[in-house]
């Protein structure tokens, strides 16, 4: 057999190491790129998204500290705050006591017994004086600033939320199948009712106007008041859900807030129309609410066990910003803007202990 020549084997070689190199893995090592394999390429993947994702948003809500409530059963229903005196006052529904708690030092101090199922309680910064409304014997009592009785006011059955209008030193308070009584705290004594549609539950004071919003969940909406002819001047109905129970106002934007538990929902309405702006989910069994004027939130308090944390974009746009677990039954809150903290009333439910927890705002 004849020798081929050279330049005939060279490419014949090369032609047959490139086929024979091709599925070979040794061979690709050394003549190529190395290829991964596809679970490989997978779990490099998988740790780049880990490591350049964008870490969780700051909670708007910073857990700073717990008071234990000693001594303490049953339900509890709302709050008010000396401000500049460092107390607060809890009104213990379930145990007939209003607990007072120096924020400060973090502890109980004192308690006013005596009391059949308190629900609403108003601190009057002028006089000092401490206002409560018992739902149960339908007195609205009222305290000095050393919490001696100075007197009372009787038959409103079912008292409930209480509000100051500072301005004209006038206490109102709901109470019975529908109306809100007007109280002087200085004699004290009722000077007026105003008739509503059915029991009210929270109500608000447009500081700088003469109208009040209450809700009225048994009739399906938020009436409308003035203060000076004291009367119901409009009805805004509730469609879109039910059980309208918190409420806060913020008017500076013309916006009123409205808890609801059938569904769970947070609306927004305008308080120049009374139609909705918006509507939200939120926690659910919500009992309080609040706006956070600084830093333009909500927050909703709810016995399923959660404080709903709400932003406000603008007066038109708003959106969830995070949901904080509490403990069941934990529905009842008050926000104080001049500390921006948040205290949150948790009941004694099994093993779980009757508590005050205290957050507080991070921008």
């Amino acid at each position: 057999m004849k020798t081929r020549p050279s330049f005939f084997r060279l490419p014949f070689r090369r032609v047959v190491y490139r086929r024979r190199a091709a599925p070979g893995p040794v061979s690709a090592r050394r003549h190529g790129p190395r290829v991964m394999p596809p679970s490989t390429i997978a779990c490099v993947f998988a740790i780049s998204v880990t490591c350049c994702a964008a870490p969780d948003p700051p909670a708007a809500l910073i857990p700073a500290g717990v008071i234990p409530l000693e001594g303490v059963a049953g339900r509890i229903d709302h709050m008010a705050v000396d401000p500049v005196g460092g107390r607060l006052f809890l009104a213990a529904l379930g145990n007939n006591t209003v607990e007072i708690i120096d924020t400060n030092a973090r502890k109980q101090v004192a308690r006013i017994t005596g009391l059949r199922k308190p629900q609403g309680v108003a601190f009057l910064p002028d006089s000092g004086r401490l206002v409560v409304a018992s739902g149960d014997d339908g007195t609205v009592r009222v305290y000095d600033r050393q919490l001696k009785p100075l007197g009372q006011v009787d038959d409103l059955d079912d008292a409930d939320n209480v509000r100051y209008d500072a301005e004209a030193k006038l206490v109102y308070v709901g109470y019975g199948d529908g109306a809100l009584a007007v109280i002087d705290p200085l004699a004290p004594r009722k000077l007026a009712d105003i008739k509503l549609s059915a029991h009210p539950e929270s109500f608000q004071l447009e500081p700088g106007g003469k109208r009040i919003f209450v809700n009225v969940p048994d009739a399906k909406h938020v009436a409308v008041l003035d203060r000076e002819k004291r009367s119901v001047i409009d009805k805004w109905p509730i469609e879109t859900a039910a059980a309208n129970f918190p409420m806060a106002l913020d008017e500076p934007h013309h916006r009123l807030f409205i808890g609801c538990r059938k569904p769970a929902k947070l609306l927004a309405l305008d308080t120049e129309t009374g139609k909705r702006v918006t509507s939200l989910d939120c926690c659910g069994d919500a009992d309080d609410l609040f706006y956070d004027a600084a830093l333009r939130r909500i927050y909703v308090s709810g016995g399923e066990g959660c404080v709903s944390v709400i932003e406000q974009q603008d007066p038109g746009t708003y959106r969830t910003a995070g949901t904080l677990p509490t403990a069941p039954g934990a529905r009842t809150s008050l926000f104080v803007p001049r500390t921006g903290s948040l205290y949150l009333a948790v009941p004694r439910r099994g093993g779980q202990r009757c508590e005050l927890r205290i957050f507080i705002t991070r921008q």
